[in-house]
């Protein structure tokens, strides 16, 4: 697949790497912090694999099947764990980590087919 092919799920990830970044600060700056500690981790991991994911997909990388399933995967936990809080930055991470999540699944399945 070239980059083109690629370019939503790109889009996807970015959106939602930005979206976690602003739930990790945004967590940090909460009274209760305990309460967000899992939140915070799943945030910072999130954010991490959708930024490797980017950087799988735009150099065509041999591993971008496994690596676009694990981030669906921890995206997905991410958006699990947003929901159980009521801070508006956490609600907003829900939105992007589940579509970024279903973006990876879509590709990574195109991908094992056309591979």
């Amino acid at each position: 697949m070239t980059r083109i092919q690629y370019q939503e799920c790109i889009d996807a990830c970015i959106k939602c790497m930005n979206a976690c970044n602003y739930s990790y600060v945004s967590s940090l700056k909460e009274y209760d912090l305990a309460a967000l500690r899992e939140s915070i981790r799943l945030d910072r991991e999130c954010a991490d694999i959708c930024s490797y994911a980017v950087q799988a997909m735009t150099r065509q990388s041999p591993f971008v099947v496994e690596i676009l399933r694990l981030c669906a995967e921890i995206c997905e936990r991410c958006a699990d764990e947003s929901s159980r809080h009521m801070q508006t930055h956490c609600q907003e991470c829900i939105d992007a980590c589940r579509s970024a999540a279903l973006a990876c699944r879509l590709i990574s399945g195109a991908v094992e087919v056309y591979a």
